[in-house]
């Protein structure tokens, strides 16, 4: 393992997925049980998308950690498809931790609610819980939840907003197998803002691939603003960032 400092973010780069996954998760886990030691609960966001299964797997197998004082969220949901599509953000973390785990509660965005009283519904609960740590990845734009370049703003007054897809984000959904056309993927979501993002205590970042190099340079190369909208991560005093060499390669 490698580590790399850019700011206030120390960036951490393994040989494998499955190293990077492994070590993120046991970092995780020892924030949780620390936090736990000074709360009875926390809140904890969650990114959906491949990037986050070497995470997702080894943070599940881990049997120390008190779910049942946890609860959950997750960070976007894509608007329209229905309750049981496999491809919708929920269905995938259900699958991949959500239903194998014990949690406190689990607070789901509705893609097929009226968005505007599904954001009003979230934005409530959001401020009773607030955010003790997210889980995230970086898109292959940038993005961090679908808060990307065109829509991304580090002034958000919002927690959770109605945005539309840039179409190099719906790419990157092809790219990672979770739809088989561009066609497919929907043009509209829910997101977390990322002055939401930004308030958790604090941000583990699990970045793999070679798909994502590019966001990984403008992210920790590259100038702080809306262009590249991880590059915030870069201003948080407690964010963790977990790459791959693939991710790595252009730092």
């Amino acid at each position: 393992m490698v580590q790399k400092h850019f700011d206030k973010v120390v960036v951490n780069i393994y040989d494998t997925r499955e190293e990077m996954g492994e070590a993120a998760a046991r970092e995780a886990s020892e924030c949780i049980k620390k936090l736990l030691q000074e709360k009875d609960v926390i809140n904890c966001m969650f990114a959906a998308a491949p990037s986050q299964n070497e995470f997702l797997v080894a943070l599940v197998n881990d049997k120390n950690i008190p779910w049942h004082r946890i609860n959950a969220f997750h960070m976007d949901e894509y608007m329209g498809l229905e309750e049981g599509d496999s491809r919708t953000f929920r269905a995938f973390l259900k699958k991949a931790i959500f239903d194998k785990v014990p949690f406190n509660q689990i607070f789901l965005i509705n893609g097929e609610k009226e968005p505007e009283e599904e954001c009003e519904r979230l934005e409530a609960i959001m401020k009773e819980h607030p955010l003790d740590i997210v889980f995230m990845g970086i898109g292959e734009n940038g993005h961090i939840a679908f808060n990307d370049p065109p829509v991304a703003d580090f002034k958000d007054p919002k927690n959770i907003k109605i945005v539309e897809l840039e179409e190099n984000c719906r790419k990157q959904q092809v790219n990672d197998k979770c739809f088989e056309s561009l066609d497919e993927v929907p043009k509209n979501a829910l997101t977390v803002s990322i002055p939401k993002l930004m308030q958790a205590n604090h941000i583990f970042c699990i970045v793999p691939g070679i798909l994502k190099a590019q966001a990984i340079k403008g992210t920790f190369l590259g100038p702080i603003n809306e262009s590249c909208p991880a590059s915030i991560l870069r201003r948080h005093d407690n964010a963790h960032v977990y790459v791959d060499k693939d991710s790595a390669s252009k730092l």
